[in-house]
This record gives structure tokens, C-alpha cells and sequence, in this order.
């Protein structure tokens, strides 16, 4: 209904005034800041978010093919690590989903945070202003919106196969429990979801950047080292609340109808 009143607003204004409903499409247009565009067929891409996601991803690869390339029955050194990280995420997982469930889910909650954590730590620690680009500047994927979203889109999708694959159909009980009163409430609910968890890692990322630029800035020598060591806490804690809550969500949908 909303959506229907919304949409009769546009096709009045565009029926009395259309100069209103372009501008109104202009404004929607504007973007913050200066990008370096890739264009891929039809579509453009933020080119500065993949190369930085590039890097993330082959440095957390190499860190695994080290860890795991002479692996023994006593841990030693490297590989004792590796296995206090694999125990570490394997326990987000069982806490949030269930000792019975968890295990397939071990290796996307593990993905999820170690991306989300290598990003926010690539963005405080290298000096990434240092390389110039055409347009725009190098910065942490998850300093944009579109990052941060689709992680969220991707832990959407996953609650919706593990409810789907678990319960089936019946899986959308859920939207009218306990009572069919709330089933507009438990719709709204998926929508929330994703935008909580993409504006919270994007509005604290972009925040910590600012504050770490700002005191750079100002006072260059020692005053930011303080602000990038609570940085570098900030951005550990919102990949574990990411990760945590992406866990959170899946064992929600895993549960069946009579355990809520």
C-alpha cells in the first residue's frame, strides 16, 4: 500500500509539474566524492574498491597457503596461530548457530570476518593517500556503501537458503508467529536486517578514516598514533559484530517452529 501511494505521488507530479519529478531524479544521482570508474560492458564499477579488495584477498590467501603448507601432528609457530584463528571462528559459528548446524557455515562466517577485518586493518594501516590515481583515492572496501551492502545482500541470502533448505516452505510460518497480527513487522524485519548491518560497517569505517585524516591533518607526528591503535580496535570489533551477527541470523532461520 505505501509503495502504491508512493508511486501515485510520482505520476501526479510528473502529470502537473514534470520539471519536479526530473530534478527530483538528478538529485537522486548525486554522488559524494570522486571515483576511479572501470567500465565493464554496460556497467561502471568502482575500480579503487577492487583493487584494494584485490590485495585483501591475495594477502589473506598467502597467509593461508604459509600456514597450511607443512601442516604436523604438534603445532608449531605458524601453524599454532592458524589454528587458534580456525578454533576462534569456528566458535562465533557454534555460539550463534548450534553445536548440531554449525559446521557448514564455518567457512562463510570465517570469509565474512577475515574480509571485513583485512579491509578495515588495510585501510588504517597503509598509507594508501600516498598513490595517486586518475580520479578518486585508494581507501578500505568497506569504506563503501556498495561493499558494505552486498556483504549484507550475501548474509540476507544465506538465512533465506538455510531456512529454505532446513524447513522448506514452511519456512515462511515464521512471518505469522506467534500471531498473524505481526506479519507486516516480521517482513520489515528482512528489510532492516541488511541496512543495519551495511550502514553500522560503512558509518564506523568511514568514520574512524575522517578522524584518523582530521588528526593527521592538524597534528602529524604523535597525537594520531593513538587514534589509529583504537582504530585498529574499532575496526576488529565491527568484523566480529558483523560476523557475529551474520551467524546470529542463520541460526535464527535454522531453528524450527516450535523452538522459538
Amino acid at each position: 500500500m505505501v509503495f502504491l501511494q508512493i508511486l501515485k505521488i510520482i505520476i501526479l507530479m510528473y502529470l502537473q509539474e514534470p520539471s519536479k519529478i526530473i530534478s527530483f531524479i538528478v538529485v537522486s544521482a548525486v554522488e559524494v566524492g570522486k571515483h576511479l570508474y572501470w567500465e565493464l560492458g554496460e556497467y561502471r564499477v568502482h575500480g579503487q574498491v577492487f583493487i584494494v579488495s584485490w590485495i585483501v584477498i591475495s594477502v589473506l590467501l598467502a597467509i593461508a597457503f604459509i600456514g597450511t603448507r607443512n601442516l604436523s601432528r604438534i603445532p608449531k609457530r605458524f601453524q599454532n596461530f592458524m589454528e587458534f584463528i580456525l578454533e576462534f571462528l569456528q566458535d562465533i559459528a557454534k555460539n550463534q548457530i548450534g553445536e548440531h548446524e554449525y559446521r557448514p557455515w564455518v567457512p562463510y562466517i570465517a570469509t565474512i570476518f577475515l574480509f571485513i577485518l583485512g579491509s578495515n586493518w588495510a585501510g588504517a594501516l597503509i598509507p594508501w593517500k600516498l598513490i595517486q590515481l586518475p580520479e578518486g583515492e585508494l581507501a578500505a572496501p568497506t569504506n563503501d556503501i556498495n561493499t558494505t551492502v552486498a556483504l549484507s545482500l550475501l548474509t540476507s541470502l544465506s538465512y533465506f537458503y538455510a531456512g529454505l533448505s532446513k524447513n522448506g516452505i514452511g519456512y515462511f510460518i515464521r512471518y505469522i508467529e506467534p500471531t498473524p497480527v505481526l506479519l507486516p513487522i516480521n517482513i520489515l524485519e528482512d528489510f532492516t536486517k541488511p541496512l543495519s548491518l551495511s550502514f553500522r560497517l560503512f558509518g564506523n569505517v568511514l568514520a574512524d578514516e575522517l578522524v584518523v585524516s582530521v588528526f593527521t591533518f592538524l597534528v602529524p607526528i604523535l597525537i594520531p598514533l593513538p587514534v589509529m591503535i583504537l582504530g585498529l580496535f574499532a575496526s576488529s570489533i565491527q568484523a566480529l559484530i558483523f560476523s557475529t551477527l551474520s551467524a546470529a541470523y542463520i541460526g535464527e532461520a535454522l531453528e524450527g517452529h516450535g523452538e522459538h
